[in-house]
């Protein structure tokens, strides 16, 4: 499993390093599910950012503008609209093997992550393509995912386009 300080080494070291679980609590009752704990370690750390200048990454805690808790309730909108049911290979939700929408791309992609079916089971990462009917299921948890792409790994997004000098992050205004 990533750990964040394989991120750090590659991204760079975080500089928002959130403590307060209160907003993560909050966000997880009104979802029903616990976020796993790569993701907020991750989240945590870096609060609401834009990495490679492609992928953004926003936190719950509810003084920031870009705030992950309004972005998860608009996203759960648009993915339960009849027309765009078609394009996930799941419903969007909180519950066991649904779609929980936890980042987007400035390049069109939103980033999921399955929620498990057993609640001691293995978080995955869904990426879907925004301009196409296309999806990828990634055997793999958040950080596993963001730690491959920071790599240059296809993992449906790709960071040499966009960081041709090296994985980088800056705040979210």
């Amino acid at each position: 499993m990533a750990t964040l300080p394989e991120i750090a080494a590659l991204l760079g070291e975080p500089r928002f390093n959130w403590t307060d679980p209160t907003p993560w609590l909050a966000l997880e009752q009104e979802l029903g599910t616990a976020f796993p704990a790569d993701f907020r370690e991750i989240v945590d750390a870096y609060g609401s950012v834009m990495v490679n200048n492609q992928l953004y990454l926003n936190h719950p805690a509810p003084h920031l503008l870009h705030n992950l808790g309004k972005d998860i309730r608009l996203d759960l909108d648009l993915w339960r609209e009849e027309d765009m049911v078609e394009y996930l290979p799941s419903p969007v939700g909180g519950n066991p093997g649904e779609l929980l929408p936890v980042a987007s791309a400035k390049t069109g992609e939103a980033i999921f992550l399955r929620v498990p079916d057993e609640p001691d089971g293995p978080w995955r990462t869904v990426v879907q393509e925004f301009d196409s009917p296309a999806w990828t299921l990634y055997e793999m948890t958040f950080g596993e995912w963001l730690l491959a792409y920071l790599k240059g790994s296809d993992v449906t997004l790709c960071s040499r386009n966009w960081a041709p000098d090296g994985p980088y992050y800056e705040f979210l205004p």
